[in-house]
């Protein structure tokens, strides 16, 4: 274990390049200085992220987006501590890129190298808050495009997961059912734009019922595309607000109440999300109600952490760095690495 020094801040390099934006931060201790993300815009018009496209412009981006890192957070490479880096989950080829520019880059410098896990990422996304933090044991709600997750969070790197989608994320169902609508890529907070204007209670869709505190999304996409079939033309286009608001006040129930389910289980009562679709108005808006009404003290990490960001890999690579938790230049990134 490494105790931190008053005098020297440890610096860390993190690069974050698990599915289509490249990102880049610098921290010292659990301070993020920079957080840079290059996003893609040509899986746009594919309607969904297409992998052997997205580790092109990975390829194209991980330079200059360190750079720029770097640069606003006023630190030479000389001064990093460590180098960390996405190492699971995520596109395999997406990966590759920043574990070997992040090998590559701690071979040169001679310093040491951190592997992170994505997921572990998105929940300590929350410490990086200097203001509102929550205090340990706390339950996280993790909710991306990929995964949908209820994690109890002990310590930094005492991390449970009590409960996840047995088929498809919360953030699939979000941008599959935006596709259905003839809404643009990326779907989801298309969803959540046109929702503030419509009505939640408008239609009803399917909510499947799980065991436990897994998670199933998949008949509700199976709910929505039945739905639509059955409709006269044109009743898209006259009733988007109300089927976008429909459509998200589904999932965020459906979230909420496995989050509840989990508060009564574990009688954790600091309780936080993360992940992509933790950006989403109504479930941030969603949280706040259920915690007010059931005495839950709440947490959600700012907009630019929600997303895929190297500020979260950053928080989670220096805890990992005082617990010595190094990587060797063997370490290879995986698609569905378990924690």
């Amino acid at each position: 274990m490494i105790t931190p020094s008053k005098e020297k801040k440890i610096i860390i390099l993190a690069i974050e390049s698990s599915c289509d934006d490249t990102s880049a931060a610098v921290s010292a201790d659990d301070t993020i200085l920079s957080n840079v993300i290059a996003n893609q815009s040509v899986h746009e018009q594919y309607g969904g992220v297409v992998p052997e496209l997205a580790s092109r412009e990975h390829m194209r981006n991980i330079v200059p987006t360190v750079q720029v890192a770097l640069a606003k957070a006023k630190i030479e490479k000389t001064d990093i501590d460590a180098i960390a880096f996405t190492q699971a989950p995520g596109l395999i080829g997406s990966l590759l890129v920043g574990a070997q520019f992040a090998k590559s880059m701690a071979l040169a410098l001679d310093k040491p190298l951190i592997a992170v896990h994505h997921m572990q990422a998105h929940v300590l996304a929350n410490l990086i808050d200097p203001i509102r933090r929550p205090a340990f044991p706390f339950l996280c709600l993790t909710v991306s495009g990929g995964h949908t997750q209820i994690v109890l969070a002990k310590s930094p790197l005492d991390l449970t997961v009590l409960g996840e989608t047995i088929d498809d994320a919360a953030g699939e169902a979000f941008d599959k059912a935006a596709k259905m609508l003839g809404l643009p890529y990326p779907g989801g907070p298309m969803v959540d734009k046109y929702a503030a204007a419509g009505n939640p209670s408008a239609f009803k869709f399917a909510e499947p019922q799980v065991a436990d505190l897994n998670f199933s999304f998949s008949g509700l996409k199976t709910s929505v595309l039945y739905f639509l079939q059955k409709q006269p033309e044109g009743f898209i286009k006259e009733n988007l607000p109300d089927l976008c608001a429909s459509v998200q006040d589904t999932i965020i129930r459906i979230l909420i109440k496995k989050l509840h389910k989990a508060v009564k289980q574990t009688g954790v009562k600091q309780v936080c999300i993360a992940g992509g679709v933790s950006a989403n108005s109504g479930l941030r808006e969603a949280l706040n109600v259920a915690g007010k009404k059931h005495g839950w003290k709440t947490y959600i990490p700012p907009f630019e952490f929600c997303t895929d960001n190297a500020g979260m890999i950053a928080i989670t690579a220096y805890y990992k760095y005082l617990a010595s938790q190094f990587a060797t230049l063997e370490i290879c990134p995986s698609s569905r690495a378990e924690w």
